[in-house]
């Protein structure tokens, strides 16, 4: 297997739990990896009661240098506020709470069960 396609089997795998995660918090999982153009993508959009929120999913492998939840820099921040928007004009406005930007993190270990960090409102 190439190295792409195992980095995209892994990312994949952390969004499933991630929207696992989601769910379990009693979020609804309204869109999975929301394309807009060559602006980005989302990797989750889910409505969080009358919030909706943009959702940034990191994936890494234990023993990788960077933890996944410091990938999300401000410039990548800024960059999910702007897709956000983006969403709201394509699906017919805002929703009442206001938007929010959510970052998972997942770590997979060698061994045993993957660590799932979710992290609320960090943009």
């Amino acid at each position: 297997m190439n190295t792409y396609l195992a980095r995209s089997a892994v990312g994949r795998y952390g969004e499933e739990l991630a929207a696992r995660r989601l769910t379990g918090a009693g979020m609804t999982v309204l869109e999975r990896n929301w394309r807009c153009g060559r602006s980005g993508e989302i990797d989750i959009v889910a409505r969080d009661g009358d919030v909706l929120v943009v959702c940034e999913v990191k994936t890494r492998r234990r023993g990788c240098f960077e933890h996944p939840m410091a990938a999300v820099t401000p410039v990548k921040a800024e960059r999910l506020r702007s897709l956000a928007e983006r969403w709201i004009q394509a699906h017919g406005g805002a929703p009442p709470g206001g938007v929010r930007v959510d970052v998972v993190g997942v770590i997979l270990p060698d061994r045993g069960a993957p660590v799932v960090e979710h992290a609320r409102g960090v943009a």
